[in-house]
């Protein structure tokens, strides 16, 4: 406990006589912690004495008791209180510092058996439960976690017979109310008690333990760095009508006679625009580099010239791409279906339930394979989020149905453990499974070749040894890659000669950018795999200076909760400083070394001790990078990890916090060395990418900072310069469209303006952060459909409370726009008198409809010389304007859609 620096006064100095209350495992922890703090000292002690290796921050260490009381010094300093307590758990007498007493509170009911019995349902024994304890003449409290589940749990009690169930918002109010009363309220509780009067049925008592899913925000693929490229003051941004220039801020303007929220941009000649918040969406980042744009002017017509210019050599771009597509579709592939009965079989071998996005996946890829054209899609899914099983359902198929299957991985391990995965999964099959790498022996590689070119081999799981020219595959029917990102150009090309008339699976958690652009431009299948199975949680990363003390801390704790660590060098040159190092700062941890030069069956053994548990930590080069899965090892450090790529710390951190434990993540950089700009901005956004399932969000952050890489050699260079990047890739998406279609592709880059009167904002005083404020704003430019603003909403209240009136009236003109997105109105203006709508191009789809609404509300509505169409209304409040508009904005978007 730290004490006060400058008279040494402790905490109980100035409790006085009031009780001092000790957890039943307090002592314990006292004296792990004074422990650790002494053995902190001793190791600052050494460091300061430069009896440390490696390069790191300089520490001068201060005696632990002048800073600590010892736990003696707690015990006695509480027992000089007057009352000391000591709390024991349920059931067990607790001791003060006079007597022996019994608290008289019990563990509740659990109904684990009830829960488990197939004949016997839990809520009906709840309610006979609470039933019982009521008629006892006791209080009974339902606690549930939150306002959500209590209203769920309330609602199920009373249709299994258990009435006038009262919410009460705390224990006071319990306690005021009379003896056999039934409440239910919030409060976070993992078992219930009994004590007295009063019995507690927490929620996960009946339901069991709790298993958190976040809820999932659909996101449009395309806009996926929009979502998560952050705008700063300063940005150089691309409007969509208007052209580059500068984003300023967030500013707060008077319009129409009420505050509204707008994004100020600069323009060259000092020229200004204020973009209404909900027209967020005409914005998009330039990308990463801004030192060549060149601010447009407002009003000229260099813009739109270049996006014209643009557009038409787009589209020549867009249709050599489909060629080749179409050449790839016109050779056909061999026709594979599921077979039934034995696929449900081997469905039911995956151990976990399938997530929503993992069946999604597995779908399209059975159906890519049954329609007798080369599939060639793309699974992009987190670590560990299950694209694996994806593979295994495809290469069943596949095999079933007679045709060989290559699963190439870019290193020896990850080819060690598919074979044992794919050897697991298939036994008891007519499937013949083998491998083909460095940790096959000379004479078994030989067999594998052989069968593999006389067709006695089905799946064939290795290297790019598979793809040597010495392997001849006598009926290849279906490719399986993984990790492409890893693969050089060299076997790129070896992989296009195999998979002319293939069906190729191509799966990664954080594709290079030029595949990743190939898919989202519709060239390429896409499949996202975002849902995190249910009982994953994020890991957690740290990135600091090399510290032995703290390296020492991190591999002991997961060691003492029964884990393994991997610890990760840039270099082999590197492994045997460190290796030094950590024989002598944790000589407690027995620590194996690997890297891949060396000999097979020696990384072999090592691999399998690791696997089995025979060493704490596993210290290697990147060998360990892609797709390893060693549930137990949830500690991973990372020397000099300013010397990685993005992609490459993305992947190593996915090595960790595969199990329901959570994980740690520590990267090291050198302490007395500047980074890099490249290095710093890399571990900026790793670490700002710590939710689960970020890859996806990491493989756009990497084609912004690296770029996109040509799609067709030199003719694309330059031309993302004069649009911005994300411009760049809707223009070229668009153009995909287009060349695919009979028609026009309808321009999607139009928001409409919507001018009511009233305020529309988020204020500062309810959302502070800046760029919070920010990001809400572009979620909900996104937002179409009446239930997702309203779980908008419902998110906001949970987050930050009542929604103000600013808020509410923001919301209500996110769903207007919606509505004359589909009605094609570019323009509503609603006041007092009535609302004046403006059509976009000066069309509606349904005219002939239009003409009769308007003459149905006879004198109340007309057309002007201009096209646009008047409602006279009397609307002389904000509220009543608002709701109006969205009234006449649904009939029109009802008669749009009825064409």
């Amino acid at each position: 406990m730290p004490l006060f620096y400058d008279n040494l006064e402790t905490v109980f100095d100035h409790a006085g006589d009031m009780p001092v209350v000790f957890d039943h495992l307090a002592h314990e922890s006292m004296a792990e912690r004074h422990k650790m703090v002494v053995d902190h000292y001793e190791a600052r002690k050494r460091q300061s004495d430069g009896k440390e290796p490696g390069d790191t921050i300089p520490y001068k260490p201060v005696e632990p008791e002048t800073l600590y009381l010892t736990p003696d010094q707690v015990e006695a300093a509480a027992l000089s209180s007057g009352l000391k307590i000591d709390f024991t758990p349920f059931d067990a007498p607790f001791v003060t510092g006079r007597s022996t007493i019994h608290a008289g509170v019990h563990r509740g009911r659990t109904f684990v058996e009830e829960r488990t019995a197939k004949d016997t349902n839990v809520f009906d024994s709840v309610v006979k439960h609470i039933s019982d304890e009521r008629a006892a003449g006791k209080k009974v409290l339902v606690a549930a976690w939150s306002e959500g589940t209590r209203d769920r749990l309330v609602q199920v009690l009373s249709e299994h017979g258990l009435e006038k169930i009262e919410l009460v918002e705390d224990l006071r109010t319990v306690k005021a109310l009379a003896r056999d009363k039934v409440t239910a309220g919030v409060l976070s509780l993992e078992t219930g008690f009994n004590a007295g009067e009063l019995v507690v049925v927490a929620e996960q008592d009946i339901l069991g333990d709790r298993l958190i899913r976040h809820s999932k925000r659909r996101k449009r693929d395309r806009d996926f760095i929009s979502e998560v490229a952050a705008l700063n003051a300063g940005d150089i941004v691309v409007h969509v009508d208007h052209g580059i220039g500068r984003f300023i801020g967030l500013r707060t303007i008077t319009a129409a006679g009420a505050p509204h929220d707008c994004l100020e941009l600069h323009y060259a000649g000092d020229d200004r625009l204020f973009l209404p918040v909900e027209n967020i969406e005409l914005l998009s980042r330039f990308g990463s580099e801004t030192s060549t744009a060149i601010l447009d002017k407002l009003g000229g017509g260099a813009w739109q010239a270049r996006k014209a210019k643009l557009k038409k050599r787009l589209l020549d771009i867009a249709g050599h791409l489909i060629r080749i597509a179409a050449e790839r579709q016109m050779r056909g592939a061999p026709v594979l279906l599921p077979p039934e009965g034995l696929y449900g079989e081997f469905a039911a071998r995956f151990p976990y339930d399938e997530t929503e996005d993992q069946d999604r996946a597995i779908d399209a890829v059975i159906d890519d394979l049954s329609l007798g054209k080369p599939m060639d899609r793309l699974i992009c899914g987190d670590v560990g989020f299950g694209k694996t099983e994806v593979a295994l359902r495809a290469a069943f198929v596949a095999a079933l149905n007679g045709v060989q299957v290559a699963v190439v991985v870019p290193t020896t391990l990850l080819s060690r453990q598919h074979f044992k995965t794919f050897t697991s999964r298939f036994q008891g099959l007519p499937v013949n499974v083998v491998q083909a790498s460095r940790l096959v022996g000379s004479k078994e590689l030989a067999e594998n070749k052989k069968g593999i070119a006389e067709g006695q081999v089905d799946i064939a799981v290795g290297t790019h040894a598979l793809l040597g020219q010495g392997i001849k595959f006598k009926n290849l029917g279906l490719l399986i890659i993984d990790e492409e990102q890893h693969f050089g150009v060299k076997h790129k090309e070896r992989l296009k000669e195999l998979k002319s008339d293939v069906h190729v699976l191509t799966l990664s958690a954080t594709p290079i950018p030029r595949t990743l652009q190939l898919a989202l431009t519709g060239v390429r299948e896409l499949s996202l795999i975002t849902t995190p199975p249910v009982d994953r949680m994020a890991v957690r990363t740290f990135v600091s200076p090399f510290d032995p003390l703290v390296i020492r801390e991190t591999l002991l704790r997961e060691r003492y909760r029964g884990g393994q660590s991997f610890y990760v060098c840039p270099r082999i040159s590197d492994l045997n400083e460190i290796k030094e190092f950590l024989d002598a700062q944790v000589p407690e941890l027995k620590v194996a070394v690997a890297h891949g030069q060396m000999a097979p069956g020696e990384l072999d053994d090592i691999m399998n001790a690791f696997y089995d548990g025979q060493y704490d930590v596993l210290l290697s080069t990147t060998i360990v990078e892609s797709g390893l899965d060693i549930p137990t090892a949830n500690t991973l450090i990372i020397h000099r990890a300013d010397m990685f790529g993005l992609s490459q710390l993305y992947q190593l951190r996915g090595r960790v916090g595969r199990s329901k434990q959570r994980a740690y993540a520590l990267f090291t950089l050198p302490a007395n060395k500047v980074l890099t700009q490249m290095a710093d901005r890399r571990l900026k956004v790793l670490q700002s990418l710590d939710t689960l399932g970020a890859g996806f969000q990491l493989a756009s952050h990497d084609m912004d900072i690296r770029g996109a890489g040509n799609l067709l050699g030199e003719e694309q260079s330059g031309h993302i310069r004069e649009v911005g990047f994300e411009l760049y890739q809707q223009m070229l998406e668009e153009a995909v469209a287009e060349i695919k279609g009979t028609g026009e592709v309808e321009d999607g880059h139009w928001s409409p303006q919507i001018a009511v009167g009233t305020a529309v904002m988020i204020p500062e005083t309810y959302v502070p952060d800046l760029q919070l404020r920010l990001g809400l704003y572009r979620r909900l430019a996104d937002l179409e459909e009446l239930q997702d603003i309203d779980g908008f909403g419902a998110e906001m209240i949970d987050r930050f409370g009542p929604l103000p009136e600013e808020v509410q009236h923001l919301l209500k003109i996110v769903y207007i726009k919606a509505l004359c997105r589909r009605a094609n109105v570019e323009k509503v203006d609603a006041g007092p008198k009535g609302v004046v709508i403006q059509f976009r191009n000066k069309t509606f789809n349904n005219p002939a409809a239009l003409v009769r609404m308007i003459g149905e509300q006879g004198s109340m509505a007309k057309i002007r010389p201009d096209q646009s169409v008047v409602f006279v209304r009397d609307w002389p409040t904000a509220e009543k304007r608002l709701n109006g508009a969205a009234v006449v904005m649904t009939q029109l978007a009802k008669l749009a859609e009825a064409s």
